[in-house]
C-alpha cells in the first residue's frame, strides 16, 4: 500500500468518526436523563410557575377566580415597608450566622485538622448538630431558653449573674438569640467542608515553611489560606444562601415574633400564602427574594475572586 492510498483511505474513513459523535451525544444524553428529570420537575418546573404565579391575583378557594393582573404585585411590593423591614431582618440573620458560623468553624476545622487523641471521637460530635433535624434543634434550643427552667437561666442563676430572662420573646434579644442557634446549627457543614480542604493541603509545604523558620501565623497565611481560599468562598456562599432562605428553625423558635422582630422574608411570604391566602402576592415576594439574593451573591463572588487574584 502506498502513501498516497493509505492517506486517502484515512481521509474517507474521517467523516464516519465525525459522524459518530452525534451518536454517542444521544447516549451521553440518555445517561444524564435520569437525573436530569428530577431537577427539570421538582426545582426548575416549581420555580417558573412561581414565576408566572407573581403576575397575577391567585388566591385561595375554589371558588377564587385567577386573573392575570401583570406588575401589580411587584408596584405592592415596592410601598410594603413590613416586607423590606423583614428583608432588613433577614440580610442581618444572613450575615450574623454566616460569619461567625465560618470563623468558629474554621477555628474546630484547624484543632480537629491537628493529631490529637481521640481525635475520631471529637470529629464525630462535631457533626452531631448536623444529623439533627431543624424541627428537633428548634425545640430542643427553645428548653435550653426556656424563661422558667431553661438551662441558660438556670446557669445564670447558678452564677450571680441575675434571674435570667425570657430570651425568645424579648424585643432586644430575640434575634440575637436565634442567631445563636443558627451558628450552632450550622456549623458541622461548614467545618466538614474547611476539614476537607485542610487535608488537601500537602503537608510538605508547611514542613518546608517551618523550616524557613515561619511561626504559626505565618505558615497560615501563606500555605494554609491560599489553599483553603477556594474552599472557603463556596462554603460561604453556600451558606449566605442557605441562611438568608432558612424557615423551620426560626418558625419553631420565635414563629416571627416577637413584634416581628425574627420575621424573616421568607416567613412572611409564608404567612401571606397560607395564613391569608394572597399565593400570587406570596410569589412575588418569593421573585424579589431570588433577584436580589442573587445580585448579591454575584457581587460577593466577584469581590472575593478579585481580592483573591490579588494576594
Amino acid at each position: 500500500m502506498t502513501l498516497a492510498s493509505a492517506t486517502r483511505r484515512s481521509a474517507r474513513g474521517a467523516p464516519r468518526a465525525v459522524g459518530d459523535r452525534p451518536r454517542a451525544d444521544r447516549g451521553a444524553w440518555f445517561l444524564v436523563l435520569p437525573a436530569l428529570i428530577p431537577i427539570l420537575v421538582l426545582s426548575v418546573g416549581p420555580l417558573l410557575y412561581g414565576i408566572l404565579l407573581a403576575f397575577t391575583d391567585s388566591q385561595s378557594g375554589r371558588t377564587q377566580t385567577t386573573r392575570w393582573i401583570g406588575g401589580l404585585n411587584f408596584q405592592d411590593l415596592l410601598h410594603d415597608t413590613l416586607f423590606w423591614e423583614s428583608f432588613r431582618i433577614g440580610l442581618v440573620w444572613a450575615v450574623g450566622v454566616t460569619l461567625p458560623q465560618f470563623l468558629l468553624a474554621l477555628g474546630l476545622a484547624l484543632l480537629l485538622n491537628e493529631d490529637l487523641k481521640l481525635r475520631w471521637l471529637a470529629r464525630a460530635l462535631a457533626i452531631v448538630p448536623w444529623a439533627m433535624p431543624e424541627v428537633v434543634v428548634g425545640i430542643m434550643w427553645r428548653l435550653v431558653y426556656n424563661p422558667d427552667a431553661g438551662v441558660l437561666n438556670e446557669t445564670l442563676h447558678d452564677l450571680g449573674l441575675g434571674y435570667g430572662r425570657d430570651w425568645l420573646s424579648g424585643l432586644g434579644s430575640a434575634l440575637p438569640a436565634v442567631i445563636v442557634v443558627g451558628v450552632w446549627a450550622g456549623m458541622p457543614q461548614t467545618t466538614v467542608a474547611l476539614l476537607a480542604g485542610l487535608q488537601n493541603t500537602p503537608r510538605e509545604l508547611h514542613e518546608a515553611a517551618a523550616v524557613d523558620g515561619a511561626g504559626a501565623w505565618r505558615r497560615f497565611r501563606t500555605v494554609t489560606w491560599p489553599a483553603l481560599r477556594p474552599v472557603a468562598l463556596a462554603i460561604t456562599a453556600l451558606n449566605l444562601i442557605w441562611n438568608f432562605n432558612s424557615f423551620a428553625l426560626v418558625y419553631v423558635l420565635t414563629s416571627g415574633g416577637p413584634g416581628g422582630r425574627t420575621r424573616l422574608p421568607m416567613l412572611f411570604a409564608y404567612e401571606e400564602a397560607f395564613r391569608y391566602g394572597q399565593f400570587g402576592y406570596a410569589a412575588a415576594m418569593g421573585c424579589v427574594m431570588v433577584a436580589v439574593i442573587s445580585v448579591l451573591l454575584a457581587l460577593f463572588l466577584v469581590g472575593r475572586l478579585r481580592g483573591g487574584d490579588g494576594t
